[in-house]
């Protein structure tokens, strides 16, 4: 058993990050456990959007249902047709306009694919609901802008630095289990004040860690500066997914009519891209040409486990394929990349995708609040003392030359990986010397009077 003195460090660098990151991450975790719920807020608040009322044997050709768009969003370039594989669902049909092309939104309108008719109109942001756009966006920027990015970032660095050292805490402690290990895994119901939270505490925390560990690699991949580092270690790696060419070459090109964004180009019709693509489940979106040297995009996305995301170009006047990007060619870090973040959204496992993350959210929610219990139960029973002392400094001096040979070099790496993780890392040591100074300060006695 490893003494307790050489994990001096880590329970001080585990008080101080559950003290002043944890309000981030009770944050990040609350906001978390609602983004979950969007499916089901989504139904209720736009399910006349978004559903059918009826379900017919036939279907309006996709080109008279842009008309029908067009004719209820007349201004705006049209630039996304998007049809689901469920049949309840709606066509959803999206135009850009200037005023919302700044913050990467449209408006889409909601046509019955059966009679044609309108069902309403929504500004959506990738294919999300105002309400999902909003949840997303307090999740990651508590809807600040760029700056607000931060808190997640600083969340999702820290949390896997928390729950790693808790687990190497717990089970580094000196107890006896009865000759079960397994008991660190439950809470010990006999014990009383703090050893009772703690237990709780630990025990949760343990049950949780492998999660909290996915969902901090996973909300790196696309936070503000560790993201950047992360996109780097990508291009070095070839691990990006292959985009797709939608240029036409003169060889492609025909005659017709190039789009103007008012409608469909002149050629075939968007059944027959469809079908040139392939079949594709989940959601199809086909991105409407820009000009007459750009071809049809179809694309795949179904983030539901097995997940497809192909890609298709194809002539909008011949009907050829033009290049194809299938899922399956995708290299390994790309697809780790997108099955994490659809995980992390909810999405991968469907329902059971959605209970696991919500489970993780309101089990990270009770670990911070026995967390700061625990500071609470621990305060000296005085009345100056409001609040549990923090443990004692100096651990790093039990620590062996050749840990620390190896800890300091990984430290300064994973910081400058992380870069919010590493400037707060630094912040809590400049903390921890000024205050171990003005302790120091205190308790120094002043010069003898000269007589």
């Amino acid at each position: 058993m490893v003494p307790l003195s050489r994990w001096a460090v880590l329970r001080r660098l585990h008080f101080y990050a559950g003290i002043f990151i944890g309000p981030f991450l009770f944050i990040a975790a609350l906001t978390g456990l609602a983004y979950t719920l969007t499916p089901q807020l989504d139904r209720i608040a736009y399910g006349h959007e978004l559903y059918v009322d009826q379900i017919t044997e036939s279907k309006v050709p996709l080109a008279d249902q842009v008309d029908a768009a067009r004719a209820a969003h007349p201004t705006g370039t049209l630039t996304t047709v998007s049809v689901l594989d469920d049949p309840h669902a709606t066509t959803r049909i999206a135009f850009s306009t200037p005023e919302l092309a700044a913050d990467e939104k449209v408006d889409t309108v909601y046509v019955d694919p059966y009679t044609g008719q309108v069902r309403g109109t929504l500004t959506t942001w990738y294919g999300s609901t105002p309400t999902t756009t909003w949840l997303d966006s307090f999740h990651r920027t508590l809807n600040l802008g760029d700056l607000g990015r931060n808190y997640s970032e600083l969340a999702a660095s820290w949390l896997w630095v928390v729950a790693l050292g808790g687990v190497v805490l717990w089970l580094g402690r000196k107890r006896k289990y009865r000759g079960e290990r397994g008991r660190a895994l439950v809470p010990d119901l006999q014990a009383k004040g703090v050893r009772r939270t703690r237990g709780w505490h630990a025990s949760v925390g343990l049950w949780i860690t492998a999660g909290l560990l996915v969902l901090s690699a996973t909300g790196l991949t696309w936070s503000q500066h560790a993201g950047a580092h992360f996109s780097t270690v990508l291009d070095a790696m070839k691990g990006h997914a292959p985009a797709l060419d939608a240029g036409l070459t003169s060889g492609h090109h025909g005659t017709g009519t190039a789009p103007t964004g008012e409608g469909l180009p002149a050629g075939v019709s968007l059944e027959q891209v469809i079908r040139a693509a392939g079949p594709m489940s989940g959601r199809t979106d086909i991105t409407v040409p820009a000009d007459a040297s750009t071809a049809y995009v179809v694309a795949q996305d179904d983030g539901v486990w097995p997940v497809g995301f192909d890609q298709v170009a194809v002539d909008p006047r011949s009907g050829e394929v033009t290049e194809r990007v299938e899922y399956a060619d995708w290299p390994f870090l790309a697809k780790l990349t997108k099955i994490g973040i659809r995980a992390h959204m909810g999405e991968l496992f469907g329902i059971v995708n959605q209970v696991l993350l919500a489970a993780l959210a309101l089990g990270l929610l009770c670990v911070i609040v026995w967390g700061y219990r625990m500071w609470w139960q621990r305060r000296p029973r005085r009345a100056t003392a409001r609040l549990g002392a923090p443990p004692a400094r100096g651990g790093w001096r039990a620590l062996p030359v050749w840990f620390l040979a190896i800890a300091v070099p990984v430290t300064i790496a994973v910081g400058w990986a992380l870069p919010l993780l590493g400037l707060s890392l630094l912040a809590f040591v400049v903390f921890d010397l000024l205050a171990g100074a003005f302790r120091w300060a205190l308790r120094t006695p002043g010069p003898r009077p000269v007589d």
